[in-house]
């Protein structure tokens, strides 16, 4: 599973983490980097500055338990 976590760019805290958003869409064309900041404008907007909000993705995988963890 792919997610994209997002970062706020604070001049004193550095990057702070402000939400986990999952990639649902099973085209992987329509996935592009001004399409996941879109969403975040959306998600966001309202309380950040979102000119200094960046993304990392990052792959899950689940175990046998049924939980996500970072792939290594």
């Amino acid at each position: 599973m792919l997610v994209y976590e997002f970062y706020f760019r604070h001049n004193i805290k550095g990057n702070e983490l402000i939400g986990i958003l999952p990639e649902r869409r099973i085209k992987t064309e329509r996935v592009t980097q001004e399409s996941i900041m879109n969403w975040a404008k959306i998600v966001f907007s309202d309380t950040l500055d979102i000119n200094r909000v960046h993304f990392v993705p990052v792959t899950l995988e689940k175990n046998v338990f049924g939980y996500y963890f970072p792939k290594p």
